[in-house]
């Protein structure tokens, strides 16, 4: 017989277990199905962001962080430390030990909240009376019956064409969280944020990097001032960036991966590598979600068509995150997931595209909150910039990382920010201070009059608000 809920959740990545938890806590009876497994073929809820995304590979930037810095700068500390290592093993047992404590946190939040768990994968069966029939094909198939149904089965990593991932020669985000010894020489096509997150890590252990760009710019989709001295940072630390180049054939052998590719300039290059990651974005993914069997739709790119409230086509069928138009990040798909259970429940659910961060894990770090300069001039706003260095940065001294900046754009005649762009130390913590001022319509002003706390690297962001109206605290 059919178990009866509310609502279920396809999917237990961050939209969708953030979905069933809200739901459950607004008094649903609330149903969510993943179908991640462990090594020990236990369940391992959290999606892409915990098992191979987010959380892994902060864990393993933080561990190469801590070898560099022991190696090329405790000196300058007056620290001597000789004969350092890094055992590549432990680093990666320590990282899936941080993942599976993630993990084990959100099923006993489950639990808490009274969530039902099913460990498999979830598809649509058919329409049934009020609502959805739901199979979950695990160790033992199920079926449950929902009257709303949340899909939250995010995203994969996209492969080049005729050159599929194996995980052990050309990766994926999954293949490069796993690499069990530091490659001699490393290949990455694709300088987005996997790329380059993946590239520091292994750059700082010893591998030689070379990252290929399609793209004439580095970093297209962020502030060009801001991209131009994240590019300086990395040329000096010594990952090797190359800017529009058309990849041709990939080969596999004993010896690795070779690359035949043509360089912005047309002529005709190639490049060995032990390994080789791919990074050149993700697609939705809906693989074994049956929609058809109840004329759910998908558009062009095998996303879920939704409207702006996160509603598809059938009545009480919903979707959000990676699987949904918009940027692909963990917090945009915890936004929606509590927005649509709040919308299930007759509240009214709220997400403020302009107001989502993004950010770049590498050092310095990179973070940003609504436009650049060069959509406000493509747009036709009339605009004021500001921005301040780290480098006249007190606690950026003190901690011996000045690299970057804080730049805030904001309206030319009411002064409300419109922007905010860091690279430097800590971006990704000092880009939260935007986001809330931005989400409050603050102007530069509000900014520059607020009290920061000194010595703080927060104390570049009122800088930049007062350098917007050529102003300074610093003499």
């Amino acid at each position: 017989m059919s178990k009866q809920f509310d609502v279920i959740v396809i999917g237990g990545g961050p939209g969708g277990y953030i979905a069933a938890i809200r739901a459950a806590q607004l008094g649903f009876n609330v149903a969510c199905i993943d179908e991640w497994k462990n090594d020990k073929g236990g369940p391992a809820p959290g999606g892409t962001c915990t098992n191979v995304g987010c959380i892994p590979s902060k864990a393993l930037l933080q561990s190469s962080e801590h070898f560099e810095h022991a190696n090329k700068h405790f000196a300058e500390h007056g620290i001597t430390a000789t004969g350092v290592k890094m055992d590549v093993a432990k680093m990666i047992a320590r990282k899936d030990s941080v993942v599976k404590q993630n993990n084990d946190g959100i099923l006993y939040l489950f639990k808490k909240n009274r969530v039902s768990f099913f460990h498999g994968r979830g598809s649509f069966v058919k329409a049934a009376e009020g609502g959805y029939e739901i199979k979950v094909a695990g160790a033992a198939e199920e079926t449950l019956t929902g009257k709303q149904i949340i899909i939250a089965t995010g995203s994969n990593a996209r492969a080049l064409p005729g050159t599929p991932f194996d995980e052990e020669l050309v990766l994926s985000n999954d293949g490069a969280l796993r690499v069990g010894a530091v490659p001699k020489k490393l290949g990455l096509i694709g300088s987005g944020v996997i790329g380059l997150e993946m590239g520091s890590v292994w750059r700082r252990l010893g591998a030689e990097v070379t990252i290929l760009e399609g793209l004439p710019t580095f970093l297209g989709a962020v502030d060009e001032q801001i991209a131009k001295e994240a590019k300086k940072a990395f040329d000096k630390q010594g990952l090797k960036i190359e800017l529009g180049v058309k990849v041709g054939e990939i080969k596999t052998g004993k010896k690795g991966v070779s690359i035949a590719y043509t360089n912005a300039k047309g002529e005709a290059q190639s490049l060995e590598v032990d390994k080789l990651i791919v990074s050149i974005g993700r697609v939705p993914n809906t693989i074994g979600l049956n929609t058809e069997a109840v004329g759910l739709q998908l558009d062009e790119r095998g996303a879920v068509v939704v409207d702006a409230d996160c509603k598809t086509n059938l009545p009480g069928v919903w979707a959000v995150g990676d699987v949904v138009r918009g940027p692909m990040l963990a917090h945009k798909a915890e936004e929606e997931g509590v927005a649509v259970a709040e919308r299930i429940a007759g509240q009214h659910g709220h997400v403020n595209f302009n107001t989502i961060p993004w950010v770049i894990y590498t050092s310095p770090e990179i973070a940003w909150v609504g436009r650049t300069e060069q959509q406000l001039k493509a747009d036709g706003v009339k605009y004021k910039a500001g921005s301040f260095p780290f480098l006249a940065n007190g606690r950026a001294r003190a901690l011996g990382d000045t690299t970057g900046m804080v730049k805030m754009l904001a309206d030319a005649e009411t002064d409300e920010i419109l922007g905010v762009h860091i690279v430097g130390p800590q971006a990704s913590e000092l880009i939260a201070e935007a986001v809330v001022a931005m989400e409050f319509k603050a102007s530069s002003e509000d900014i520059a009059r607020i009290c920061h706390a000194h010595p703080s690297l927060s104390e570049a962001t009122k800088e930049a608000a007062l350098a917007v109206d050529k102003r300074t605290l610093n003499f």
